[in-house]
């Protein structure tokens, strides 16, 4: 059950309905996942800064349960999402961060229980 919070300093009307929707299509395809276990949050018009610069920028906080456990599976996602994130967004690769998180199926409620017992 992939989570993705995607903050930034881009007015609201930059981001639409179909960015949500492609953005939770290409996160089931890059995590191999079921797009509807894709949980996504966009947060835009945000006071941001990369680089001590606030310039246009965004952040996107990756969590899951198995699939952003190491090194090797967060170079080939960063890749990925970077693409993606740099042709919907107009943003160069400088101007985003990708934060990776495991977390474990005790972590997530779910129908009134945790992941662990469904």
């Amino acid at each position: 059950m992939p989570f993705l919070e995607l903050e930034s300093n881009l007015p609201a009307s930059q981001f639409s309905d179909q960015l949500l929707s492609k953005l939770c299509c290409a996160a089931a395809s890059i995590l191999d996942k079921p797009k509807e276990r894709i949980n996504v949050t966009v947060k835009p018009g945000l006071l941001m800064a990369i680089g001590g610069s606030t310039a246009p920028c965004a952040q996107l906080v990756v969590s899951s349960i198995g699939v952003v456990g190491t090194a090797e599976q967060n170079k080939q996602h960063s890749a990925k999402l970077f693409e993606f994130l740099t042709n919907e967004l107009g943003l160069a690769p400088d101007r985003i961060l990708i934060r990776f998180y495991p977390i474990e199926k005790w972590q997530i409620g779910k129908n009134g229980t945790v992941m662990t017992f469904l």
